[in-house]
């Protein structure tokens, strides 16, 4: 490292894992990790991963200038936001700046342009809004009884159908037989599996890459999808009419859910026109305003540079 060198620092965390990027002046990544979740529902132990996470990158935060942190469930619940506050502050002395994972989302896939993101990961949510720091949140009510299209949706319903079929109370055996091939589980051990204390969500969202898998060859499966898809749909409609923004604004989307054809093509059909795609992924977004808390130029060759260096990392 040279001496000297200012950086940046951006954490993305989502539902199910977390990156942590390093930047410097030019956009180029000097340094990458990554975590499991730091969910603060989900896994007990978030703030002890953000420790570790802080001390993977011990050599270059003397010389940070400025983090920005997207956290799930940040700005949701006051007495949790207050904590993660709290142990980002101490863990992160430099000047920074915690958000919703969310944000940092919107932030990369648009960087600064206005316009509707769709984000379908473990949860969903749509996240509308321009450069001035305005925005409307559409969805990312939780699994109780929200996030609706999300990975740990599509899991839930498969595992109802699936399950329904095992009983007979269900028509698509075949779909259930694939599911289990799939999990690499015997029908005895499905309820244990569902019910692991700590990774419950996780493993629920899981089951969406499986259902994936099997929609090629499988109508349930593919239904099950293009169900999601018409969800994520509706919460984006909202997002463009509560926000204000014309119908030809530009639409785009983050998530594991959209690596799904089947999702991202049916929201592109109901939508009625291609997404945008993501200028930077979330950890760019969160590296992306960072770099502007810390004030330095974050022009077109900026964003450029940066997201190319992301790509070379793997953190697309």
């Amino acid at each position: 490292m040279t001496q000297g060198t200012e950086f940046v620092l951006g954490v993305d965390a989502g539902g199910t894992k977390t990156l942590l990027a390093i930047a410097d002046r030019s956009g180029a990544v000097q340094f990458s990790t990554r975590a499991p979740t730091l969910d603060p529902t989900g896994s007990p132990d978030w703030a002890k991963e953000i420790e570790h996470l802080a001390g993977f990158a011990a050599e270059y935060m003397p010389n940070v200038s400025g983090a920005a942190l997207g956290l799930p469930f940040f700005g949701e619940i006051e007495a949790i936001s207050q904590v993660q506050r709290d142990v980002c502050a101490a863990r992160f002395p430099m000047r920074h700046e915690v958000v919703n994972d969310v944000q940092v989302a919107f932030d990369g896939a648009f960087a600064g342009r206005r316009g509707v993101l769709l984000l379908a990961g473990t949860g969903s949510m749509a996240w509308a809004g321009d450069s001035s720091g305005a925005n409307i949140r559409v969805g990312g009510w939780g699994d109780a009884f929200g996030d609706e299209g999300s990975a740990y949706w599509i899991g839930r319903e498969a595992l109802s159908a699936g399950s329904r079929a095992l009983d007979g109370r269900g028509p698509d055996i075949d779909f259930a037989r694939a599911l289990l091939h799939g999990l690499r589980l015997d029908e005895a051990d499905l309820i244990g599996w569902s019910h692991a204390e700590t990774t419950r969500r996780s493993r629920i969202a899981s089951v969406a890459k499986v259902v994936s898998e099997i929609a090629t060859v499988n109508e349930t499966a593919r239904s099950i999808l293009e169900r999601a898809g018409d969800m994520l749909y509706d919460h984006a409609k909202m997002g463009f009419e509560r926000s204000g923004l014309p119908e030809s604004a530009e639409w785009s989307y983050a998530g594991g859910v959209f690596s799904s054809e089947i999702v991202l093509d049916r929201v592109t059909f109901r939508i009625g026109r291609r997404p945008s795609p993501p200028v930077l992924p979330p950890v760019g977004g969160a590296l992306l305003r960072a770099a502007r808390l810390s004030g330095w130029v974050t022009d077109d060759a900026w964003v450029g540079n940066l997201a190319r260096s992301l790509s070379c990392d793997g953190l697309v």
